[in-house]
């Protein structure tokens, strides 16, 4: 008789929802951090006790916080739909002479400089979110591109036999088998670009798209830490909230 561990006992619900408690817990201090950065007053003194003012009080935190998930979120979005799109279809039969190419394109937005890109952006797109979007976008797509393509290159052959021996159409294969098989190797990916993005971003204060950056930008031109901190700290905790939700979306050993 085979002895029973604990591993083998299912997560019941209320595992489930205990899970979530550290997202939640990162989610409330950030949440508390952006209402009550003026309280810690007393604490940025000690960092720069000869500035006059040593809050950030040119935008709302909260406004910040906000304006900054957007821009991450609308890139990030962008940069899914592309780059899991184009690795589908490099992996079909009739795109596979294509795959070479995409990947070199997802690997030269990545290694071009997101300052570079927006040096190049401005011009075109103006100042403000835009370019710091379109920045983003390519600096995001590396790893969901490389990701996709090793999670669906790496379903055992049988497995489309089977299904295909089961009468499964194409699209049906690619969205009931591939796609949940691969599913936690691409999550990974995405992880990794959101996460690279949220830092990312804040760059987008130097070409005028409001967000966390915003105290970084004016802490270095105006020689105050205490700014820099508060920017800082904000984009650090946003990106442990959104890292342990992943976290808890990638099963153990995918991530």
């Amino acid at each position: 008789m085979r002895s029973v561990s604990l591993t083998d006992s299912p997560v019941t619900p209320l595992a489930r929802r205990r899970q979530w408690l550290v997202p939640l817990a990162w989610l409330g201090l950030l949440l508390l951090l952006a209402a009550g950065m003026g309280q810690l007053e007393w604490l940025f003194r000690l960092v720069e006790p000869d500035m006059r003012q040593v809050i950030y009080r040119r935008a709302g935190f909260f406004s910040l916080l906000g304006q900054h998930i957007l821009v991450v979120g609308v890139a990030s979005l962008l940069a899914i739909v592309l780059g899991v799109g184009a690795a589908i279809a490099v992996t079909r039969p009739a795109g596979r002479d294509f795959l070479p190419l995409v990947s070199q394109l997802a690997s030269i937005g990545q290694t071009f400089p997101p300052v570079a890109v927006l040096a190049l952006a401005v011009p075109a797109l103006g100042f403000g979110t835009l370019p710091i979007i379109v920045a983003l976008l390519l600096y995001g797509l590396l790893p969901i591109v490389r990701n996709t393509l090793v999670g669906l290159g790496g379903i055992d052959p049988d497995v489309h036999e089977a299904a295909r021996g089961m009468g499964m159409t194409a699209g049906q294969v690619l969205r009931q088998v591939e796609l949940p098989l691969a599913a936690p190797v691409i999550l990974a990916g995405i992880r990794t670009s959101v996460t690279i993005s949220i830092a990312t971003a804040a760059l987008g204060a130097t070409v005028g798209a409001s967000n966390l950056g915003d105290p970084i930008i004016s802490g270095i031109v105006n020689g105050n830490t205490a700014y820099i901190l508060q920017g800082a700290l904000l984009i650090g905790l946003l990106a442990i909230t959104v890292d342990s939700v992943f976290e808890r979306l990638i099963p153990a050993g995918q991530a």
